[in-house]
Order: structure tokens, then C-alpha cells, then sequence
């Protein structure tokens, strides 16, 4: 192995690791508790160190809300390929996208709430947003219904799970209808 393909492998590794971190502390703290003076403490480089791959804690977001949005679209594909018919499909979606958010708050936020930098809907679109979309797209579409555009049924849908998720979290919904609301949501939504 040449010194720079060995360099270069040490600089991904930081950066797994920076990102890791990041993560870890915003599960256990919150993102406010996320700085760039914590993160060099625990991963035990200096600042200007981490600052050679992230200028700024913005750019960190970004990057957990980046690996999220990896980590959501294959949640939600693993549950529907697992389900048989449209409706169960549908219901494995919303089940699996309001657990990866339950269990994954921080990231979730960094995906939906924080700005971590990344154009949403546009053309330069990092290809992991642009993959969750299409891994509800994906079901979603094939229950949109006839006339209806399947990639705008699908940002309702989404935007009903987002709001779902959001507001269980706060605590502005029961969280012992949780289930109900979901068979609501397939139910109303989805033409099957």
C-alpha cells in the first residue's frame, strides 16, 4: 500500500469516526450538546484536526443526516420486501419509518429538523436523500391510486408520517394510539 492510499484511509477512518461521535452524542445529549470542542476531546484529535473534514458543526449534521437517510431506506425496503401485498407493504413502511425515528432521534432530526446544509427536492440532491425518497416512492407509488401522481402521494404520505413522528415525540399525541393512527393513515391514504 502506497503513503498516500494509506493517508487517504486514515483520513476516512477520522471521519467515520468524527461522524460516529457526533452521533453518539447527540443520542445521548442532543445536538446542542454536539461541539466541535467536545467532539476533539472524545475522539482525542485537536480541533484544527477535525476542522480538516468538517467546517463546522453544520457540516457534521449534514453528514449523520446523510448515513440516516442510508440507514432509513434500507429499514423501510427490509420491511416491505418482507411484506406480502400493497396494504401490508404500506403498513411495514409507515411501521418501519416512525420506528427508525423512535429509535434514532438525533439522526432523524439531522435528516428532517437541522440544517445540515443539504438541498432537499433540487436537482444537486445528495443521492441518500434522494434514495429515501425513493425507498417510500417505491411502495407508495404503486398505491397512489389512478390519476393521482405517485411522487406527490408520496410527500403526503410522507409528510402525515413526518408529522406522526414529530408529535408522538413531543408528546403531543398518545402514544397508546400510535398503532391506530397508523392503520388510519394506510387505511385513508392508500388506495388498497
Amino acid at each position: 500500500m502506497s503513503v498516500q492510499e494509506r493517508k487517504r484511509r486514515e483520513r476516512a477512518a477520522r471521519e467515520r469516526l468524527i461522524v460516529a461521535t457526533a452521533r453518539e452524542l447527540a443520542e445521548q445529549q442532543g445536538w446542542d450538546a454536539v461541539t466541535t470542542r467536545r467532539l476533539a476531546e472524545r475522539i482525542e484529535y485537536s480541533q484544527p484536526v477535525l476542522y480538516s473534514h468538517f467546517r463546522g458543526k453544520r457540516e457534521i449534521i449534514g453528514a449523520v443526516a446523510l448515513q440516516g437517510a442510508t440507514e432509513m431506506a434500507a429499514a423501510v425496503r427490509a420491511a416491505t420486501a418482507a411484506a406480502d401485498g400493497p396494504r401490508e407493504r404500506v403498513h411495514a413502511l409507515a411501521r418501519a419509518y416512525l420506528d427508525f425515528a423512535a429509535r434514532n432521534p438525533a439522526v432523524y432530526d439531522a435528516i428532517f429538523q437541522l440544517d445540515g446544509g443539504l438541498p432537499y427536492a433540487q436537482e444537486d440532491t445528495p443521492e441518500p436523500l434522494k434514495d429515501a425518497f425513493a425507498a417510500l416512492l417505491e411502495t407508495l407509488g404503486e398505491v397512489a391510486g389512478d390519476g393521482v401522481d405517485p411522487g406527490l402521494f408520496t410527500e403526503t404520505f410522507w409528510a402525515s408520517l413526518h408529522g406522526l413522528a414529530t408529535l408522538t415525540r413531543a408528546g403531543r399525541l398518545p402514544p397508546a394510539d400510535a398503532e391506530r393512527r397508523v392503520e388510519l393513515l394506510v387505511d385513508r391514504l392508500s388506495m388498497v
